[in-house]
């Protein structure tokens, strides 16, 4: 069985995006990247939100046709343009991205199902909205969070307002030259 798996840049306040929806604060260097690198090894399909999906599609698949694009760069986007994705949105009726499947209605029963398939994890990319409400149904099974050195004092979160308490159980961290501290942990039960 495969699992559900978030993995999100969050700053030292827990927001995954300031107040305007922008993630400038994120320390991006060569050793985030290889990080971000080791975790897209381990997906299977990547699950979006509307927001982060359509963000990912204006910008990824014109890397394929890009002179200028990074050998890294050309190799992710390859690997996108083939991998099976899942956006979870309530207000789309389509999506055209190749091989993209939309979840518009039923999401829990549906991620239930595509968790059941064999083949590696499933892993929500950023997407504070969609996480909410894979976490709300109880879904996510490890929490892939890369704690920022930045307070942004507003934006959106994952965690806000749902009146719960909720319990983890750290499963490994690391430290990076930037001062980012890379965590996993599962929902304590």
């Amino acid at each position: 069985m495969r699992k559900l798996v978030l993995f999100m840049h969050v700053s030292l306040d827990g927001y995954a995006s300031d107040s305007n929806g922008g993630l400038g604060w994120i320390p991006y260097n060569e050793e985030l990247v290889k990080y971000a690198d080791e975790i897209v090894s381990e997906v299977g399909a990547p699950v979006y939100g509307r927001t982060t999906y359509q963000l990912m599609e204006s910008y990824w698949p014109k890397m394929l046709d890009n002179p200028n694009a990074s050998r890294h760069d050309m190799e992710h986007a390859k690997w996108l343009q083939d991998v099976k994705k899942i956006v979870i949105s309530g207000t789309m009726d389509k999506v055209e991205w190749n091989n993209t499947m939309l979840i518009k209605d039923n999401i829990a029963e549906e991620i239930k199902v595509l968790k059941e398939q064999p083949g590696k994890n499933l892993v929500i990319f950023g997407s504070p909205g969609a996480a909410k409400t894979l976490l709300g149904f109880g879904l996510i099974d490890e929490f892939l969070l890369t704690i920022c050195p930045v307070v942004l004092g507003d934006g959106k979160s994952v965690f806000d307002g749902g009146g719960e308490k909720i319990k983890f159980k750290l499963l490994s961290s690391r430290t990076f030259k930037s001062g980012i501290i890379a965590t996993r942990y599962e929902l304590e039960k």
